[in-house]
C-alpha cells in the first residue's frame, strides 16, 4: 500500500458515463486533472463534464490515460471498441475501474497493442457525481495490471487525495466481496434496523437518524483498532438471555431473524468468551 504521493497527473479520457464515471471525471476534474472527454451512451452537454456519444471523438487521441468506467459486463466490448477506433494514443495507458472483473481478452488485445493495461477501482460509493472530489479525498483506491498501468494508477490516486492497495494476483473476487460487506452491507443494515426501530414504534424520522448516528459512531468505533477490540453488544458480553430476546422478537422477521443470526455468529467468532458462554450463544442461535 502506499500513501499521496506528489505526481505530474496525465490526461485522461473517462469511457463511461454513469454514476462512476461521472463521479471520477468530477473528482478529477476538482483535483486540476486535464479530463480530455467523457464519453457515453447519451450525449448531455449540460453539467460540470459535457458527455458524448456515438462514434468515440477525436480528443481520445490525447489521452495519456483512458479511464474505462463501465458495468462489469460492458468492460469486454468497451475495450474492443478502443482498439477498433484507432483512436488511442501510441502507449496510452487503458485502466478499469471494476473491483471484480478481469477483461483478460481484452486486456491481452491492448497488450498486444503497446497498451498497458491495469485495474483503477476507487473503494468509494459513486452514487452522487457532486459528492465524488471530497469522498476521493483520502480515500482507497485498488489497483493491479502491467507496471505502468500501476504507475498511472499512483499518478491518478495522487492527485485525488487518495491512497492505492495492491489487488493480488487471482484475489478479485474475495477483494472485491470485502468491499461489498464494508461499503454495501452497512447500507442494507441501516435500512433493517431504521424498520424494526419504526415497527417497534419508534417515530420513522428519529428512528433514521438515530440508525445513521449509530452508525458513524460504529465506524468512528472501529477507526485504527483491532474490530474486535470494537464490538459491542450482547454476543461479545456473552448475554444469551438478550440474544434470546431479541431472536424473540424478531420472529416471523424472517430477513431481519436471518441477517441478526448469521452476524451474531460472526460476533461470536470475534468474541474472548469462556467456554460455557461461547457454547450457550452457539445453542440460542442454533435453536
Amino acid at each position: 500500500m502506499s500513501a499521496p504521493a506528489r505526481e505530474v497527473a496525465p490526461r485522461v479520457f473517462v469511457l463511461g458515463a454513469g454514476r462512476a464515471g461521472k463521479g471520477l471525471a468530477r473528482a478529477l476534474l476538482a483535483s486540476g486533472v486535464q479530463v480530455v472527454g467523457l464519453h457515453g451512451r447519451r450525449a448531455d452537454a449540460g453539467g460540470a463534464m459535457p458527455v458524448t456519444a456515438g462514434p468515440l471523438p477525436r480528443t481520445l487521441a490525447s489521452a495519456d490515460v483512458v479511464l474505462v468506467a463501465v458495468q462489469d459486463a460492458a468492460i469486454e466490448a468497451a475495450l474492443a471498441e478502443l482498439l477498433a477506433s484507432a483512436r488511442l494514443a501510441r502507449g496510452a495507458v487503458v485502466l478499469h475501474a471494476s473491483g471484480s472483473a478481469e477483461a483478460a481478452e481484452g486486456g491481452a488485445a491492448l497488450r498486444a497493442a503497446g497498451h498497458a493495461f491495469g485495474t483503477f477501482h476507487p473503494l468509494v460509493p459513486l452514487s452522487d457525481a457532486a459528492r465524488a472530489p471530497a469522498m476521493m479525498r483520502g480515500a482507497w483506491v485498488g489497483v493491479d495490471g502491467d507496471p505502468r498501468a500501476r504507475e498511472a494508477s499512483a499518478a491518478l490516486a495522487a492527485s485525488l487525495g487518495a491512497r492505492t492497495l495492491e489487488i493480488p494476483a487471482g484475489a478479485k473476487p474475495r477483494y472485491h466481496a470485502a468491499a461489498v460487506f464494508a461499503s454495501n452491507f452497512p447500507v442494507v443494515l441501516a435500512a433493517i434496523a431504521a424498520r424494526l426501530m419504526s415497527d417497534a414504534g419508534v417515530d420513522a424520522e428519529g428512528a433514521r437518524g438515530a440508525v445513521e448516528c449509530l452508525l458513524a459512531l460504529a465506524a468512528a468505533n472501529v477507526a485504527g483498532r483491532d474490530p474486535a477490540a470494537a464490538l459491542t453488544g450482547p454476543v461479545v458480553r456473552g448475554d444469551a438471555v438478550t440474544v434470546r430476546r431479541h431472536l424473540a422478537a424478531l420472529a416471523g422477521d424472517d430477513e431481519a431473524r436471518a441477517a441478526y443470526v448469521a452476524l451474531s455468529r460472526a460476533a461470536l467468532g470475534m468474541a474472548a468468551l469462556d467456554a460455557a458462554s461461547a457454547a450457550e450463544l452457539r445453542r440460542t442461535l442454533d435453536a
